[in-house]
């Protein structure tokens, strides 16, 4: 444990008050670690907001006036290392963020819901009027798929599909009973009133051109 000196003074040295990285990226953490315990504002809603950057501005002037230091470098050096901690936490929570970005659309594209919904795109006359041959989705693909141990299931999807010329929104809606997946709903919007293959959910405009 660090030992008081008795000449530490109350004020910060100027050279030491600068914006503390480690009290931004771990605040209430940091705040237990430093004495600091103003930092468990961060429990409370619309307050942590605020004292994200509390803690940056004021992070270094109180964690000197809390803890024990041996000397500035002493300070300077254990500031440092949470500013460290924190920039590795940070990188690491992007790098995770994306590579959940970039799995959810496989996800999405390996399920039998986003296949019968291609499949039936592919099938339809009039998109391949307005899209063309060689009808595919983009790599993004929005939405959701659920699968019960019972058989059922719910599936929401929407993407952007594309032909040989020219490309649409796709929307639809698939449910699963006794392992099997059902469209409920399916509508491509390639500009003008909306191609709608199934419409089992009663979504389709008046003026929509509905498949008989």
């Amino acid at each position: 444990m660090a030992v008081q000196p008795l000449n530490q003074p109350a004020e910060i040295p100027p050279e030491l008050d600068r914006w503390n990285w480690g009290a931004f990226f771990f605040n209430w953490i940091w705040g237990i670690a430093n004495n600091t315990f103003i930092a468990l504002l961060m429990f409370v809603p619309l307050v942590n907001i605020v004292m994200l950057f509390v803690l940056g501005a004021k992070g270094s002037r109180w964690a000197w006036q809390n803890v024990s230091w041996r000397d500035a470098t002493h300070f300077r050096k254990v500031q440092r290392n949470w500013a460290i901690a924190g920039f590795v936490a940070f990188g690491l929570g992007l790098a995770s963020a994306a590579a959940m970005v970039g799995v959810v659309p496989r996800l999405l594209k390996n399920s039998d819901a986003y296949r019968l919904t291609m499949d039936a795109v592919r099938a339809d006359g009039r998109v391949k009027a307005a899209l063309g041959e060689n009808i595919d989705a983009s790599y993004w693909v929005l939405g959701s798929v659920q699968t019960f141990g019972n058989g059922s299931g719910d599936a929401q999807l929407s993407t952007r599909i594309h032909g040989s010329h020219g490309s649409a929104w796709l929307m639809s809606h698939s449910v699963r009973s006794a392992g099997k997946w059902n469209l409920r709903l399916l509508v491509v919007m390639a500009g003008g009133a909306p191609i709608v293959l199934v419409d089992e959910d009663h979504f389709a405009s008046p003026d929509a051109a509905t498949k008989i």
